[in-house]
Parts: structure tokens; C-alpha cells; sequence
């Protein structure tokens, strides 16, 4: 593994516990700051996953982000989405 692999791996690890430490950080609010949320980094880990031959299903990457089973996760943390916010995703989404 070349030390850009190393440090690329140990960023995202940092990136996933701080995601997992701010649970009140809502993925509503990331996906209209940033562009991607909890759910889009499950995703990106199937498909790279898959890319390098290795099998693993959504709901099983989705506990390793989210550091519990996604039901448990959204029930205990997700909050209703306010008018506002969801005005933002659709317009950052007709972008």
C-alpha cells in the first residue's frame, strides 16, 4: 500500500468516526452543505468494494458508516426534515 493509499484510508477513518461521534449532524443537512451524506458514503463503499472484487451489500456498509444498523441509527438520530431544508435539496438537486 503506497503511503497516499495510507493516508487517503486514515482520512476517511477520521471522517467516519467524526460522522459517527456529531450524530445529531443530520444527513439532510450534509447532502445541501456538501453534496453527499451517510447514505451516499454506504454507497460509494458497495460500489468500491465491488470495483475490487469483494462483495458487500448496502445495508452491512451502511452499519460500518453509520456504526449501527441503519433503522436503529434513524430512529434514534434522524429528525424530520424542515420546510427549508428540503427546499434546499430539491433546488440543489435541479442544478
Amino acid at each position: 500500500m503506497s503511503k497516499q493509499t495510507e493516508i487517503e484510508s486514515a482520512i476517511f477513518k477520521r471522517l467516519i468516526n467524526h460522522l459517527k461521534n456529531e450524530p445529531q449532524i443530520q444527513n439532510i443537512d450534509l447532502m445541501n452543505l456538501a453534496g453527499f451524506c451517510r447514505n451516499c458514503l454506504s454507497k460509494w463503499y458497495v460500489e468500491e468494494a465491488s470495483a475490487l472484487g469483494e462483495s458487500i451489500n448496502e445495508e452491512s456498509a451502511r452499519k460500518l458508516i453509520y456504526g449501527m444498523d441503519y433503522g436503529q441509527w434513524k430512529s434514534k438520530y434522524q429528525k424530520p426534515a424542515t420546510e427549508e431544508q428540503l427546499k434546499a435539496m430539491n433546488a440543489r438537486q435541479k442544478k
